[in-house]
């Protein structure tokens, strides 16, 4: 029966937060925010200082119970230990109970003190024996003494709690009596309790009884004047409602310890009464609980700093990434604090005083200020979310200026104060901005829209509301006056509303920044060369095309080479040069696309670095193979052969020959290239390409040996030949042919390639990357895999996917994947389509 009820105590907990919660909304239902705003404020600074010494005098006269219970099972702790115990404690069986709270923190703390589990349950228990006899006696005296009606409604048997008062006491005798006379110790469940002796049970009511009179003491000064009632009939419902707080298990008592003060005290200045309460509880339990938690994490970081300190480093990663969002949050609720208090009336006394020192124009000035700061704010939290440079500095500009008209338009200084609080936070953040990118270019997505949209309506609702007895007229437009609390909100409505449609239309008639055009220098062109002249990849020739921007490691010995489309900033291949910088350069690469709000996209990388990708948290996708021959394996004997070799020997007989020119020597035959080139692209009804395929280029073409087929001294086909360092793989490029050919002369052209290649040294040659092709689309793969399946099958008409790797086949490649690394999702689409639009752009040949 006991598991099931404590299995069933959370939903009984909550059960009675919820009758709790509807009880007390009953009870101040009548009350007014505005009533209940200007009783704080009414609330002398001097009692709020003399609550808060009795406060801090209470949480040093609670160190009492800990030191007793310590000497009553016989375990001493320096004097430190114990109170840092006692306070943490307390602290949290106050906000969140003691069974959730106040024990599990204890026994943390102890165990880490050197007490054992049975020695902290013997301290626990005699922790709550020593409250409840202090209570019990306290609550008997004063219930006697001064005893204090209870309320009609409550319907009780008995009118007061005079009688209550002698059964506690009779309760606190027998105690006392049976630690007189009992030595033995008590067994309860196989465990045996010793009794404290008599002398131990008198510390305890005296220290429990002490606590409990400071601690109502420090809510007791705060109350008005009005009360009628006196201290000992006050200490009495104070009682009373902390063993509410104790018996219902509401964490904190919140709701519970409000209630029962308020039915008990009657009608009487209950405005004032609730704004005692919400200062005796900021007083009393929230600023206790962040001194406590700061305690409490030194605590820890200091008892397991070894096992934290790579936690709290990686905790640190994770909160400068979020930064961002959490800063952004911040200064929207700042948006909406500006606007909710320009929507509400200003406070009469500190409006009437202002009139003395500020004139009315300035004060109206301000006013509508404030909500046009406020509404900016709400626009401009986008850009800090999406890390903007230009929106901090806006965001500080902003807060800087509600600070200022907060205390302008009403003297209104804890806005003022939140707001400040607000721009340290920003401050404190300032590196976690630092995109160069302009707030009209940033996207507001459904939802900051939404969020946006919901706080302009909430504040106008709350406008009308709070004006709901206002005869609205044309004339209140142009009424000035420093209780025109009407007039002004609607002025600002409508300065809001014009801020908003201004920033839409802006939004609508401006273009998107483009990307920064970071054009290569001479010398980060030689760069790049020198670099490529080290690398075995002949792709990486590519970087020398001229249509690519440079990204380079810090000592220049690696660079990325890329291009940018609309948002896409498409890094073609893997970084360039020495490998074990490749991880760096990526994530700097990553880094620039996030400054300029670009989605970077890794275009055909290989499978050796697929690590450096993951680890960013990119999609890998398979996007088609890469054939790749081998030189040493390479010959026309054997059957599967006899077309090549019938190809080669009748070419060879109509009189061709292959040769390669040196690079040196490419010039004097470039106007010969240029016409094979031309006549190419008119039979192929095409244009140049680019980005992952050469084009021609004087100056591109320069820069390599050539492979040409000659006919009687007439070259008839060419192609550029990249070669790979230390002779690890060759390729072409750029491979053109005239209109009136020979049939299987790119046959013979790779065959002689091959056959040179291999006299050469060359082990490889890359014929590059048949597209879409290796990729399995089973029942069981995912979508996309499925997608370029039915692409590769049924788009021959357009690219002849399938077509060109069954021409690849014939020379029996060697097949290796390549993929493409990007953020993934829906966007994917539209990054393919920026690389196609890349690759698919006209060149003119030069």
């Amino acid at each position: 029966m006991s598991t099931q009820f404590r299995r069933y105590t959370p939903l009984l907990v909550v059960a009675i937060c919820v009758v709790v919660g509807w009880l007390l909304f009953r009870e101040i239902e009548h009350y007014r925010w505005h009533d209940i705003r200007a009783s704080l404020t009414a609330i002398p600074p001097a009692k709020v200082a003399i609550s808060l010494g009795l406060v801090i005098l209470n949480y040093v006269i609670l160190i009492g119970y800990d030191w007793l219970a310590l000497k009553a099972i016989d375990k001493h702790l320096p004097i430190g230990q114990v109170a840092f115990a006692s306070f943490t404690g307390f602290v949290a069986s106050y906000n969140f109970g003691a069974t959730l709270g106040g024990v599990p923190l204890r026994y943390r703390v102890y165990s880490g003190f050197g007490l054992s589990a049975i020695q902290i349950v013997q301290l626990s228990i005699m922790l709550g024996v020593t409250f409840w006899i202090g209570e019990f006696a306290l609550a008997g005296v004063a219930f006697i003494c001064d005893p204090f009606p209870i309320p009609d409604k409550l319907h009780m048997p008995f009118k007061t709690v005079y009688g209550l008062g002698w059964v506690l006491i009779a309760i606190t005798a027998g105690y006392l009596t049976l630690t007189c006379i009992w030595k033995k110790p008590l067994r309860i469940r196989g465990e045996e309790i010793q009794l404290p002796s008599a002398r131990m049970t008198l510390a305890q009511i005296a220290v429990a009884s002490t606590d409990l009179i400071v601690a109502s003491l420090a809510l007791y000064v705060l109350l008005p004047h009005e009360i009628e009632l006196s201290y000992f009939q006050f200490v009495g419902i104070f009682l009373l409602a902390v063993i509410s707080v104790v018996l219902t298990h509401v964490p904190g008592g919140v709701g519970v310890f409000e209630l029962v003060i308020l039915t008990f005290l009657g009608a009487t200045a209950k405005d004032d009464v609730v704004a005692s309460l919400l200062v005796f509880r900021v007083l009393y339990y929230l600023l206790p609980l962040l001194v406590a938690g700061g305690l409490l994490g030194s605590f820890e970081y200091q008892r397991n700093r070894e096992r934290l300190s790579p936690i709290l480093k990686a905790l640190g990663r994770t909160a400068s990434a979020v930064a961002p969002n959490i800063v952004s949050m911040i200064v929207l609720i700042g948006g909406a604090i500006l606007l909710l208090s320009s929507a509400t009336p200003g406070m009469e006394m500190r409006l009437e005083n202002l009139r003395h020192w500020l004139p009315l124009p300035l004060i109206e000035f301000s006013h509508f200020i404030s909500s046009l700061v406020g509404a900016t704010l709400l626009i401009v939290a986008r850009g800090l979310q999406r890390r903007l440079d230009s929106a901090w500095w806006v965001a500080a500009f902003l807060l800087s200026t509600g600070i200022v008209v907060s205390l302008l338009k009403g003297f209104d200084y804890e806005e003022s104060i939140l707001l400040s609080l607000v721009l340290l936070v920003l401050v404190a953040c300032r590196k976690r901005f630092y995109r160069k990118s302009q707030l009209l270019y940033e996207p507001f997505t459904a939802g900051w829209l939404a969020v946006i949209g919901l706080i302009i309506v909430c504040v106008v609702w709350l406008g009308i509301f709070a004006n709901k007895h206002v005869d609205y007229r044309n004339d209140l437009w142009w009424q000035f006056a420093f209780g025109a609390d009407a007039p002004r909100f609607m002025r600002a409505s409508v300065g809001v509303f014009g801020l908003l449609l201004v920033f839409t239309l802006v939004r609508l008639l401006k273009r998107a920044e483009p990307a920064p055009d970071e054009v290569a220098t001479s010398d980060d062109i030689k760069t790049v060369a020198e670099i490529i002249s080290r690398s075995t990849r002949t792709s990486a020739n590519l970087a020398l095309l001229g249509d690519k921007r440079f990204l380079f490691s810090d000592d220049r010995q690696s660079f990325i080479m890329y291009a940018v489309e609309n948002r896409t900033w498409v890094s073609l291949g893997d970084p360039i040069g020495l490998q074990h910088q490749w991880p760096d350069l990526v994530w700097k690469f990553r880094e620039l696309c996030d400054r300029y709000d670009g989605r970077p996209v890794f275009y055909q990388v290989d499978t050796e670095q697929l690590s450096v990708y993951v680890d960013q948290g990119l999609t890998l996708l398979k996007i088609g193979e890469e054939a790749r021959i081998s030189m040493a394996d390479f010959n026309l004997e054997g059957g599967h052969r006899k077309g090549l070799r019938a190809t080669r020997s009748k070419l060879q007989k109509l009189g061709c020959r292959f040769e390669i020119v040196p690079k040196e020597q490419v010039a004097s035959s470039m106007s010969r290239l240029g016409e094979i080139s031309e006549a190419w692209l008119a039979e192929k009804n095409s244009s140049e390409k680019g980005f992952s395929l050469g084009f021609f280029d004087k100056e591109y073409l320069n820069r390599y040996p050539c492979a040409v087929i000659r006919q009687e001294e007439r070259i008839i086909a060419f192609a550029n030949v990249w070669l790979g360092a230390n002779c690890f793989e060759f390729s072409i490029d750029l491979m053109r042919y005239e209109k009136s050919s020979l049939n299987g002369l790119m046959d013979y052209l790779f065959m002689e390639l091959f056959f040179w290649g291999k006299a050469n040294g060359y082990q490889w040659f890359n014929m590059g990357m048949a597209p879409l092709s290796g990729i399995a689309s089973r029942p069981l793969a995912p979508m996309w895999n499925k997608a370029i399946g039915l692409l590769y099958r049924h788009g021959e008409h357009f690219y002849g996917f399938e077509g060109l790797r069954q021409y690849k086949e014939k020379f029996d490649p060697v097949w290796h994947p390549k993929y493409i690394a990007s953020p993934g999702g829906i966007a994917l689409l539209r990054m393919l389509s920026d690389i196609t639009t890349l690759v698919g752009r006209k060149h003119n040949s030069a």
